[in-house]
């Protein structure tokens, strides 16, 4: 067996066994990447510095770009490097996308609707307030056209994307009290941003833009009422049960958030053809790694914050109703502004009916069917 193929068996079987999605020991070279050392041969050495908008406490979304760097290193016998920092490491987060269009870095690993006060089409890439899940998603992005669009828009911002991770449905966010009616939502200091912060508004509510380190101070001071985050496995780790007792549910403003490799568009070009391959391969491997560890991880972590008093509730039908009719009127008022966002906006929401009639035939009967049944099956 040669080299390179050893080496890649060796990530296979080392991903099969949980190392690389665990991504634990961020510091500490990885033992695929160690083995993974340059050898001759005729394509160039590069090494790049892949800025990330994560913090390295959100090891799954964090780790996802060292998953993507082992599986590069190793693929090309360590001849494409990719050094990772986390955020705030060579920028803060919120600026990755102007740093990979200026050239700064040559890559990174970020969130479009970050970036939605640019450009608010740039959230289709993302999440979209009552869009589609994950799998819907990843349907539009990669055979219903989703992703040339994407392409399209982000290349006039000298950017290449590679879809790379999805944390699935996230939650609704702790709230210090209890949210029953649309009227309680009034005035409420709520730290969300992006367009599901622009519907919020129109249901009364403050939006607040807070970076995520400061969120449990703030929480905790009665600065902000209630703030949104990812799911169970990420809000656990910082501990916002301890300062408001109730965690609400879904967030219809992310049925499955996907995350994004931004490529400067000259350094894309640049690269030879067989590491561009290599490079949107190791991104899909880790968008379905991402997706897989946040399913494993978060009903554990549920269990764990409801065992210690956290009380669990689901947003009132009224309240979701009023948010649904906000966000549509509030994309055709976008669309109406913004060429871009209309040229998008089309297909998108084709795709997405069309995509919620399909699982109304199978999916959701077959979920909803065992989900009910899956206690009683237990006993």
């Amino acid at each position: 067996m040669s080299r390179r193929r050893f080496v890649q068996h060796a990530v296979t079987a080392l991903a099969g066994g949980g190392v690389l999605a665990a991504c634990g020991k961020q510091d500490a070279p990885s033992p695929v990447a160690a083995a993974a050392a340059p050898v001759s041969g005729d394509l160039p050495v590069i090494k790049w510095r892949l800025a990330s908008s994560y913090p390295k406490s959100l090891d799954t979304i964090f780790g996802a770009a060292h998953v993507v760097a082992e599986r590069v290193a190793a693929a090309t016998d360590g001849r494409f490097q990719i050094e990772v920092f986390a955020g705030g490491e060579l920028m803060p987060g919120g600026q990755v996308m102007d740093a990979v269009q200026k050239g700064t870095v040559p890559i990174g690993h970020t969130t479009s609707y970050y970036y939605v006060g640019k450009d608010p089409a740039l959230a289709f890439d993302t999440a979209m307030p009552f869009g589609m899940n994950s799998r819907q998603h990843a349907a539009w992005m990669w055979h219903g056209g989703g992703l040339q669009l994407i392409r399209d828009l982000l290349g006039e911002y000298n950017i290449y994307n590679i879809p790379c991770g999805n944390t699935g449905a996230q939650m609704g966010g702790w709230y210090r009290k209890e949210i029953n009616t649309l009227a309680d939502m009034k005035g409420l200091k709520l730290r969300i941003g992006g367009l599901a912060g622009q519907v919020m508004q129109r249901l009364g509510v403050l939006p607040q833009q807070i970076a995520g380190n400061d969120l449990y101070p703030a929480l905790e001071k009665g600065a902000i009422d209630a703030a949104e985050w990812v799911g169970p496995y990420d809000d656990e780790k910082f501990g916002f049960q301890k300062v408001a007792k109730y965690y609400y549910t879904p967030a219809w403003w992310e049925g499955g958030a996907q995350l994004s490799m931004f490529v400067n568009l000259d350094e894309w070009k640049a690269l030879p053809k067989s590491y561009q391959a290599i490079l949107e391969d190791a991104c899909a491997w880790a968008h379905n790694n991402m997706q897989a560890a946040y399913d494993a991880k978060n009903m554990a972590a549920l269990k764990r914050l409801v065992g210690a008093g956290v009380e669990l509730r689901f947003f009132a039908k009224e309240i979701m109703d009023a948010a649904q009719h906000e966000t549509f009127v509030l994309y055709e008022e976008l669309a109406a502004k913004h060429p871009r966002f209309a040229r998008i906006y089309g297909p998108w929401r084709k795709f997405r009916d069309e995509q919620m009639l399909w699982f109304g035939v199978a999916e959701r009967p077959y979920d909803n069917f065992v989900g009910a049944n899956a206690s009683a099956l237990a006993k």
